[in-house]
């Protein structure tokens, strides 16, 4: 028997970034993301109505100052986009800020367009179709 919780969805992302002023400078700066939180220990930001936070990276082994979604744990976030002009000029805004990401695509999972983009850590973003 499956538990089945009763759920609205997430409460909250997080995440770790290794220097929390570029991490302003592009979620809130760049992007436009309103702070919620802003401590020494936690940076954070909403996304809709979800809580994206962010902790100070604090690498253990050798190479773990940037994120790879091919360890296991996080493999990219996926922020809803429910128009596609605006899909389109978040892309156009992103290339014009020199921002890497993948222009607007097709999943081949599932027939939706995206653009996948990376922050300054090299975590996986998307602005997906819903």
């Amino acid at each position: 028997m499956s538990i089945q919780p009763k759920t609205k969805g997430l409460a909250h992302v997080a995440l770790r970034t290794t220097d929390f002023a570029r991490a302003k400078a592009f979620y809130h700066d760049l992007l436009g993301l309103p702070i919620a939180l802003e401590t020494p220990e936690i940076l954070g930001f909403l996304v809709g109505s979800t809580f994206i936070g962010f902790k100070q990276a604090a690498p253990t082994y050798p190479g773990g100052g940037t994120f790879t979604p091919f360890n296991v744990g996080l493999d990219h976030i996926a922020i809803a986009c429910e128009d596609e002009a605006e899909l389109h000029r978040v892309a156009d805004a992103l290339q014009a800020a020199g921002v890497e990401n993948t222009g607007v695509k097709v999943d081949t999972v599932q027939p939706m367009k995206y653009v996948a983009f990376k922050d300054p850590d090299r975590i996986s973003w998307e602005f997906y179709m819903v």
